[in-house]
């Protein structure tokens, strides 16, 4: 506490816990907040840094900008100029011995388009015969939840969710349809599902609802998306510390105890409120004493690990230009790399900072292939470099390349997992000054990271509010009233 002022500690750097330090600081000026964090530096998985002399995002290159949350908090902390848009190339679909456009209209890898889905030659004769028979089959009756893989094979074929539903869905989550909650990956797709006997007039509509005109999908940062973190921790006010690892919260007569930094040697740090902004394990050991409740259903949302290879080649070592913005590979084709972004054709403010260079990024890893993580950097770049030479012809050496590994970095949305939340949020709702944001929750996204961390800031600015109105906290004697 520091005078009269409540004293506000968010554990976690990541986007969601710097978003968090923000609103806080947005609705109550005269709040003290500082942001703990194990790690080195801030960002979480939001990264960047050079590579042959380009800055490159090494996590998250993108947040989607039809969802406002993450665009907005970007120009609101000073970088509405530094935001750049993908160009019109196309994504592909490695499968079958080629690489076959994403058919368009598709919602998810649901298709919508018959037609579409024909000319991409995703599909084999029998899978696209299959797809149809979606609109002569009785309804699919969902009561629960249940997974993505079980109910569009139901509809549609074991083929649409092979090679549309699994690559898509493994390039955001690293996970497996047959585990992944429907509710949660795909709720526009499950709504539709309780209302429609049939899945392809549900997708039709969903894509239907699309304006033609409705813009750009997707966004970054002219320095990559990595210069978020820094843009808003300084934009915030808040007391950054890294390397201060939380090993235990208690509550007390007053508000928060927190032990962090070594057994040896700990820090006590008393705090009126406290955000968790940390992974779900890591959220879960926190809360073990105080939530058990909550602790308990943290430690069933399981995480998947991925790395991600960086090659720069000169433009001359391909003997024609990268066909389109990138490619998925759906699981069934056993390759070791399941996406790889051509980051110089997708992003043209990459090919401008040097037009000899073209970057790509290749993603290595699902949920399941930690054996395959668990090889050397170089034996990672050598995948990626044998990739490259069979999927587009590249001859030659990279100029540079780098490596980054992201353990436990993507949670697993499975069956189940909004009514777990649910029970989250509940337990935690009972403790008055305590709230959570991240990814574990509502999207693995920016723009729904900052939304919980709006969400987590807007509660503890209503409990400092309350209990200032009563008297019987520090925003009791100072009259704090968020704005």
């Amino acid at each position: 506490m520091e005078g009269n002022r409540s004293h506000v500690v968010v554990i976690g750097a990541g986007i969601a816990g710097l978003a968090a330090a923000w609103h806080l600081r947005q609705g109550g000026a005269d709040i003290r907040v500082t942001v703990l964090d194990g790690a080195a530096r801030i960002g979480g998985k939001l990264h960047a840094s050079e590579v042959a002399g380009i800055p490159v995002d090494a996590g998250a290159e993108a947040m989607l900008v039809r969802r406002p949350e993450g665009k907005d908090l970007a120009k609101m902390v000073g970088l509405g100029d530094e935001l750049r848009h993908p160009g019109d190339a196309q994504a592909a679909i490695l499968t079958r011995g080629a690489l076959r456009p994403l058919p368009k209209g598709q919602v998810m890898g649901v298709p919508s388009d018959l037609a579409a889905l024909a000319s991409s030659g995703v599909l084999t004769p029998g899978g696209l015969a299959r797809v149809p028979m979606d609109q002569i089959l009785p309804a699919t009756l969902i009561t629960t939840d249940v997974s993505v893989a079980a109910y569009v094979r139901a509809r549609m074929g074991g083929e649409v969710v092979d090679r549309l539903i699994e690559p898509i869905l493994g390039g955001v989550y690293a996970g497996r349809a047959e585990a992944l909650s429907l509710d949660a990956t795909m709720p526009r797709v499950a709504a539709a599902a309780r209302t429609e006997r049939s899945l392809l007039t549900a997708a039709r509509k969903i894509a239907g609802e699309t304006p033609k005109d409705a813009g750009p999908v997707f966004a970054t940062l002219r320095t990559g998306m990595g210069s978020l973190p820094e843009a808003v921790a300084a934009a915030s006010g808040a007391e950054i510390r890294t390397g201060v690892t939380v090993r235990e919260i208690r509550r007390t007569a007053d508000g928060w105890r927190l032990i962090a930094g070594p057994v040896p040697d700990p820090e006590v740090i008393e705090a009126d409120a406290v955000i968790l902004a940390t992974p779900g394990p890591a959220t879960g050991r926190l809360l073990a004493d105080e939530v058990p409740k909550a602790a308990a259903e943290l430690a069933r949302i399981e995480y998947a690990s991925m790395a991600v290879v960086t090659l720069a080649y000169p433009r001359a070592a391909f003997p024609a230009p990268p066909p389109g913005s990138g490619y998925l590979v759906p699981p069934v084709e056993g390759r070791p790399v399941k996406a790889a972004t051509f980051s110089s054709i997708k992003w043209p403010h990459l090919a401008e900072a040097d037009p000899g260079v073209i970057v790509l990024r290749c993603s290595i890893g699902r949920l399941g292939e930690e054996a395959l993580l668990q090889r050397d950097d170089a034996e990672l770049v050598a995948l990626a470099m044998a990739e490259t030479a069979e999927v587009v012809g590249v001859r030659g050496l990279p100029r540079d390349s780098r490596v980054t590994r992201w353990g436990g970095a993507l949670p697993q949305y499975n069956v189940g997992h909004l009514d777990r939340v649910a029970r989250i949020r509940a337990a935690v709702a009972a403790q008055p000054g305590l709230a959570l944001c991240g990814a574990a929750y509502d999207g693995v996204g920016i723009p729904a990271c900052v939304a919980t961390a709006r969400t987590a800031a807007a509660r503890i600015l209503d409990y400092l509010d309350l209990a200032g109105r009563r008297g019987d906290s520090p925003a009791g004697r100072t009259g704090h009233s968020p704005g």
